[in-house]
């Protein structure tokens, strides 16, 4: 299994990040506009739709401030199974994220787009919890033809 790692440093307070990971509007205004369900809840199933498809989640983990923890439950095949893991910290004037989207059975050429947009999307949750104003899809930086 391969997973793919991306860190991040929000200026902002812990708390803040892990809003915009369980509120609906939170994930909306980073991810994708088309984001239903609920993130904050263990048991919580959260829809995230784009252009070229989606993804159902469901909430497995949660520990304020320090984890979100969600499992892909319908999506494409090579993403259901996998976990998506963040790790939460602050140190001093910021947020770290590690972000762990693991399990995957092999690296396929779409892993490799995954990757890539993960970090497109981590950028636009800094900018939203920095700024207030993130890049979720459909507003998001395209980077290929199956964006």
């Amino acid at each position: 299994m391969v997973d793919i790692l991306h860190r991040i440093g929000v200026k902002a307070p812990v708390a803040e990040v892990y809003s915009a990971l369980t509120t609906n509007k939170g994930l909306a205004d980073w991810w994708t506009k088309d984001t239903e369900g609920a993130g904050g809840e263990v048991g919580d199933e959260l829809r995230f739709r784009f252009a070229a498809g989606g993804f159902d989640m469901q909430v497995r983990e949660l520990d304020p401030g320090k984890r979100v923890l969600w499992e892909v439950v319908d999506g494409p095949e090579e993403w259901v199974g996998t976990h998506v893991d963040w790790v939460l910290d602050q140190k001093d004037d910021y947020a770290i994220v590690l972000f762990t989207h693991q399990g995957w059975r092999e690296p396929v050429e779409f892993m490799h787009h995954c990757s890539t947009k993960w970090g497109v999307y981590l950028m636009s949750l800094k900018s939203l919890v920095e700024t207030g104003t993130g890049a979720p899809h459909p507003h998001d930086l395209r980077i290929d033809d199956i964006d």
